[in-house]
């Protein structure tokens, strides 16, 4: 998870010349070790060559920095799974992106813990004011808790927040040294060891507060080749709805693991984190048609105004294409 925690940002500037060009015999789709999807069974098997008549050439990457560093290059065309925070450092740092689906939701991966002994739930949050809180500064679980406590209206001045890694911080939550830990992925799971969370995953997506990867590619990629990149998101649909359906799961999730690096058992611990949304709910006003455009603008105001990123841009909801998904239908 920390490869989206920070937010180092890139001065880039060769927007992209040669890209759609470089795609013509050939796709370069760059993506994560590390990282099981459902896409990546397709991957493994051949499929994505089949489905677009052409060879796709897969290239793992460290961060979404770099990816966009690569698109920028030309040397990529397609990023799955780019964290929201990289891909707001490279279009405000004048890069032509455009997000063109969400790669994958994992909102109960990310989130806030209260101390057992506390007490504490949705229904006297109130009580939190005062307390000492283990915080993760500059990343998108700083900007989770601060959405949670405004939804729960405390006031985080008389808080006492402590910025400390989410492992350091479950370390600290586990010795009673902080009443509150907030965090992602191993570190999270061993802060649920010893308290609570306020909302769970899909209580925080229903007022907003969202935890999300995007699929991006360049304008000149999308506006260049938009039947290719129609193709590639139908045949990732249809990876999602089959592992969705949960009736290949036994087939799909060793060859995922593999593809991913990991043994079968962890892999598919971190997968089961992830919700692969189908198409006709990324259309509407929840994700895509609306939502993912506000809360990115609002995400950037924030780490703005913390010092993360030089400068914004008035909006980013004009970045957001949606015809690729509406030209396969719904799921």
């Amino acid at each position: 998870m920390t490869r989206k925690s920070t937010l180092p940002i890139l001065a880039l500037t060769g927007l992209l010349a040669g890209t759609a060009a470089s795609a013509q015999n050939g796709l370069t789709v760059a993506y994560f070790p590390e990282w099981p999807m459902p896409f990546q069974y397709a991957k493994a098997e051949g499929l994505y060559d089949e489905k677009l008549g052409l060879p796709v050439n897969w290239v793992r990457f460290d961060s979404g920095t770099a990816m966009s560093a690569a698109m920028a290059a030309g040397n990529v065309q397609i990023a799955i799974s780019q964290g929201v925070l990289p891909f707001i450092g490279a279009a405000s740092a004048g890069q032509d992106l455009r997000i063109v689906d969400i790669a994958a939701s994992y909102a109960d991966n990310e989130n806030c813990v209260v101390a057992a002994a506390l007490e504490i739930d949705a229904e006297n949050a109130e009580e939190l004011e005062g307390l000492r809180v283990a915080v993760p500064v500059g990343t998108g679980a700083q900007y989770t808790f601060l959405q949670l406590m405004e939804h729960f209206e405390v006031d985080t001045s008389t808080m006492s927040i402590v910025d400390m890694a989410p492992a350091e911080g479950a370390a600290a939550f586990s010795r009673g040294d902080v009443d509150m830990a907030c965090g992602w992925g191993g570190a999270l799971a061993r802060m649920m060891d010893y308290g609570n969370v306020l909302l769970t995953g899909p209580e925080k997506e229903e007022i907003g507060i969202l935890s999300f990867d995007l699929t991006t590619t360049s304008a000149e990629f999308a506006a260049a080749r938009p039947e290719l990149l129609a193709d590639f998101l139908e045949l990732t649909a249809e990876m999602n709805a089959k592992w969705n359906a949960g009736a290949d799961r036994a087939e799909m999730l060793p060859v995922i693991a593999r593809d991913a690096g990991m043994e079968e058992g962890p892999a598919g611990e971190v997968i089961d984190d992830f919700t692969f949304i189908p198409v006709d709910t990324l259309l509407s006003e929840k994700w895509l048609g609306g939502r993912v455009g506000s809360y990115i603008d609002g995400a950037a105001e924030f780490f703005h105004a913390h010092g993360t990123v030089p400068s914004i841009l008035p909006g980013y909801g004009e970045l957001i294409i949606t015809a690729p998904l509406q030209d396969i239908g719904t799921n």
